[in-house]
C-alpha cells in the first residue's frame, strides 16, 4: 500500500480498533462530537483498521489466550502505510502492549490512560478520590494506578476500586452484555457497580473500558464520570487541528 499524498495526510489519525467493533464506532462518534466543525472539510481525517479478530486482550494478560500483539501490529502497519501521522487505540486493555506497539510502529501515539488521568485530576483535584470501572485485566495489571503513581502531579489522588466480587459479578458480565448487544443489562449491572463506589466515597468514576461509556454516563452513574475514550477523542481533535493549522500557515 502506498502512502496517500502529503496534502491528504495532514492531520490524518489512524484508529487501531475492532476491540470491540461497537467501541470503535463509539470512539469515532466522539471524535465527531468533539470537533468544532461547520462543514465536512473541517472534520478530522480518520483512517480506521477495525479487526475484531484480534485475540482477546484480557485472556492474553491472564495467560489463557494468545497475545494480541502481532495482530495489533498488523493493523498498526496498515494505518502507517495509509499515511496516518498519529495512532490511537480505543481499547483500555490493549494499552498493556502500548510501549511495544509504539516501538515497533515508530509512529507518534497518544496514551488513552494519560488522557483520562488528566481529566480526572481536573474533576477531583490532585487529592481527590476517584472510582475506576474496568476489566479485571486492566485492574489487575495496574494500568491506571501504576501510571498515575509514576506522575508526580497526580500521586496524591486516591483510587476507589471495585471489590473482586463486584468486578466478577457486575462489571465483567456488564461488559460482556454490551459486547453482545444487551445494553439494558449492561447498564443495570454497571449502575450497581458505580453506586457501590459512590457509597465508598468516590467523587467521580473513570469509565476505563470502551464498552462501559456506551451505557453509563453521569446521570446513570449518579456522579461525574471520566469517559476515557471521550478524553482521548478530544486530544485527537486538538492534535489534528494543530497539524492542519500549521500546514495552512506554512502555505501562506
Amino acid at each position: 500500500m502506498q502512502p496517500a499524498p502529503d496534502s491528504a495526510c495532514e492531520g490524518l489519525v489512524g484508529v487501531l480498533g475492532g476491540m470491540g467493533p461497537l467501541a470503535t464506532l463509539d470512539f469515532l462518534r466522539k471524535i465527531l462530537a468533539a470537533t468544532p466543525a461547520t462543514s465536512d472539510q473541517q472534520h478530522v481525517p480518520v483512517l480506521v483498521s477495525s479487526i475484531p479478530q484480534i485475540p482477546d486482550r484480557a485472556s492474553a494478560f491472564r495467560g489463557t489466550g494468545p497475545s494480541p500483539l502481532n495482530a495489533m501490529l498488523d493493523s498498526g502497519r496498515r494505518l502507517v502505510a495509509g499515511g496516518a501521522g498519529l495512532i490511537v487505540i480505543p481499547c483500555n486493555t490493549a494499552h498493556l502492549w502500548f510501549d511495544e506497539l509504539r516501538r515497533e510502529l515508530r509512529s507518534p501515539m497518544l496514551h488513552l490512560v494519560d488522557a483520562a488521568l488528566h481529566e480526572a485530576a481536573q474533576i477531583c483535584g490532585a487529592e481527590g478520590r476517584i472510582g475506576l470501572l474496568a476489566t479485571d485485566a486492566t485492574l489487575d495489571s495496574g494500568l491506571y494506578c501504576k501510571r498515575m503513581s509514576n506522575t508526580l502531579a497526580r500521586r496524591e489522588m486516591e483510587w476507589c476500586l471495585p471489590t473482586e466480587a463486584q468486578t466478577s459479578d457486575w462489571v465483567m458480565p456488564a461488559i460482556a452484555a454490551v459486547k453482545a448487544g444487551d445494553l439494558a443489562k449492561g447498564r443495570a449491572l454497571l449502575q450497581l457497580a458505580a453506586e457501590a463506589l459512590r457509597q465508598r466515597g468516590a467523587q467521580a468514576v473513570v469509565l476505563a473500558c470502551t464498552e462501559i461509556p456506551i451505557v453509563l454516563d453521569a446521570d446513570s452513574a449518579n456522579m461525574p464520570v471520566v469517559d476515557a475514550t471521550a478524553a482521548l477523542a478530544r486530544q485527537v481533535v486538538r492534535w489534528s487541528m494543530k497539524q492542519r493549522i500549521r500546514r495552512a500557515l506554512a502555505m501562506h
